[in-house]
């Protein structure tokens, strides 16, 4: 174990694309037959973790799953869930998924939408049915009359979007790719480089049987006739990268910014269903994919959310979008060098803790060596409590999102001045591993007054919830042994109560006091673009429970902003009472730094205040 190189685990032997990346940026790909079972850094899997898999989890070890997002996978539990938020919210922002049943349970309620609709106007909608647990368009058919529903199993019945945007008479759709970081505080990031997924036949209602000319997935378009076809304006194959799209709309004279904010939105809201019931897991990220369609009147409707989107490259544009989507991925886990040393890291702090913990526990510390010698040897019914193979869980959670090093400068590992133990907050252990479990002190650099808005690199991002400190000494990462960790105590400490004082932890501090609260995240990791929080407003409401209502006020007065081109009032104002010192920092009337994303979508993407003139 304690390989100097970053170690990837696929499940299945798959996708290729990830390991191709993986391998070029000099990772290594886990090998069960010479590797110890925890000495890998990334686990990555098309399907779902098990609840196990979260809960034993080590510091260095990082899933692409977070638990729990099914709410919006399934296409069942993705109508339940924004039916739900309708009907609590209202219908002004959740009018972006088509009307939709789940049937057999909403039989009779279809039934009963099917008629009044025949005999209202003497219009007849259209109808699209999809099983709830198929992807790749498997299943799916198009009906306008109630007698050709047939179905085994569990459908949706959505209205179908019979009048999309069609380019060149070709049916199209978006694939947006979504990261969330965390939940907790909710951090979501869309990438640049999304999909135009062409249907390769030519959108006609009277041959609903006609998937090449109805769906858009890849999976079926390229076994159709006119797949290698260069058809007009669209080309050979069925998909564009997104610069393409972005030089159609600019042709078709509409507000392409209020557009890319109404994607924005659909994907914010979407995850808002699900954020507050999401287990907290630090350690893990989720790529989604998005699927969206545009109406005719410029109107974008969520079709699907995809948990693991098709990484395979079918085209060249395949292999220009996605490639670099992982790669930037990758970078948005934010990575460092002491992740590579994995138990050696820990370890080498293990002596100091035992000093400083012997007094305090009944029951002696076990080593991480012990502790998995002892999940190899024997049988489970002879371990006691502090022989627990999920040593991991009866640790205390730690909350290391503080960490403002996305922008407060380079973390200092040779810190030996020991801190005072923080004397606001107990934590109780909490039997659930969803943080990490190790807290350094660290120095940063003290903030001064805020420069203008900046594209951040990769380099300055930090990933919250991190447990390691980067050591860098010479151009080489190391272990310092001066930097003081909590590590490893066996669930018989944790019977009796501790005494008053005993889990505290220490301050981090940088120079000066800094506020118990989370900075904003990096605005921009390569391609991908912060989307949410996207304000102060939004960033204060989700650093503790989130605050769902409140972020939907804060869309829907954006929006607004966006569609009626008015300035934002107390943006205005602050630029009209500014002294003119260009090079001070913005600051609310609490004092705090303001804080504003990105504007996802077009080429280059503007500060949200930049989207609106000045009155």
């Amino acid at each position: 174990m304690a390989s100097s190189s970053l170690v990837f685990r696929l499940h299945d032997r798959g996708p290729e694309l990830v390991r191709k990346v993986l391998l070029e940026r000099g990772w290594k790909e886990y090998d069960g037959g010479e590797q110890e079972e925890e000495d890998w850094n990334l686990y990555w899997r098309a399907s779902a973790f098990r609840s196990s898999d979260y809960h034993n989890l080590l510091p260095w070890q990082r899933l692409n799953h977070h638990p729990k997002t099914v709410g919006i996978t399934r296409k069942d539990c993705l109508v339940r869930n924004l039916r739900r938020m309708r009907a609590t919210f209202g219908s002004s922002l959740y009018h972006f998924s088509p009307a939709a049943f789940i049937l057999p349970n909403d039989h009779t309620r279809f039934l009963s939408e099917y008629t009044r609709r025949r005999q209202t106007g003497g219009w007849s909608p259209y109808w699209i049915c999809k099983p709830v647990d198929l992807s790749q368009g498997r299943g799916i058919f198009i009906f306008e009359d109630y007698k050709d529903l047939i179905y085994d199993s569990s459908v949706v019945i959505q209205r179908y979007i019979s009048n999309p945007l069609l380019i060149s008479g070709y049916k199209f759709d978006l694939r947006i790719y979504v990261c969330v970081k965390n939940f907790h505080p909710l951090t979501i990031y869309m990438h640049q480089e999304g999909l135009v997924r062409f249907a390769t036949d030519k959108y006609n209602l009277s041959s609903l049987d006609n998937l090449y000319a109805h769906l858009t997935n890849t999976s079926i378009n390229k076994l159709g006739p006119f797949y290698t076809t260069n058809k007009e304006r669209v080309g050979q194959g069925c998909k564009w990268a997104m610069n393409k799209f972005r030089c159609f709309l600019r042709s078709q004279g509409i507000n392409e910014l209020l557009l890319w904010q109404k994607i924005n939105n659909i994907v914010t809201l979407t995850l808002l269903s699900i954020a507050p019931s999401v287990p907290s897991s630090p350690n893990c990220v989720e790529l989604f994919g998005f699927d969206v369609l545009i109406d005719s009147k410029f109107k974008p409707w969520l079709l699907e959310v995809n948990s693991s989107p098709a990484l395979t490259l079918d085209c060249q544009v395949d292999v220009a979008v996605k490639k670099g989507l992982i790669s930037d991925l990758i970078d948005l886990m934010n990575y460092r060098s002491i992740d590579s040393l994995r138990e050696r890291a820990y370890r080498k702090q293990l002596p100091r803790y035992h000093a400083s913990q012997a007094s305090r526990f009944s029951t002696p510390v076990a080593t991480f060596k012990e502790l998995k010698s002892q999940k190899t040897s024997g049988s489970r019914s002879s371990q006691t409590p502090t022989q627990t193979t999920g040593w991991l869980k009866y640790l205390p959670p730690v909350d290391l999102n503080k960490r403002h090093a996305a922008r407060e400068g380079i973390i200092n590992s040779n810190v030996t001045t020991a801190t005072k133990p923080h004397t606001n907050q107990v934590l109780t252990p909490i039997f659930v591993p969803h943080s990490r479990i190790t807290i350094s002190e660290v120095t940063r650099q003290t903030r001064g007054p805020a420069p203008a808005p900046r594209t951040l690199h990769t380099s300055e991002v930090t990933h919250h919830g991190n447990a390691e400190t980067e050591m860098e000494s010479s151009g080489k990462a190391g272990v310092s042994s001066e930097t003081p960790d909590l590590l490893q105590m066996g669930l018989g400490s944790l019977r009796s109560k501790p005494a008053a004082g005993s889990w505290k932890l220490p301050h981090i501090r940088s120079g000066r006091h800094q506020p118990d609260r989370e900075g904003p995240p990096a605005l921009r990791v390569g391609d991908f673009i912060l989307t949410f929080p996207f304000n102060r407003a939004t960033l204060n409401a989700s650093q503790h429970k989130l605050d769902v209502k409140l972020v939907i006020q804060e869309l829907h007065k954006l929006t607004c902003q966006l569609a009626s081109g008015c300035s934002q009032s107390d943006k205005t104002r602050r630029r009209k009472e500014g002294d003119g010192k260009k090079d001070e920092g913005v600051r609310t009337s609490d004092g705090e730094e303001d804080f504003e994303s990105l504007l996802w979508g077009p080429k280059d993407p503007p500060l949200l205040s930049q989207c609106f003139p000045s009155s």
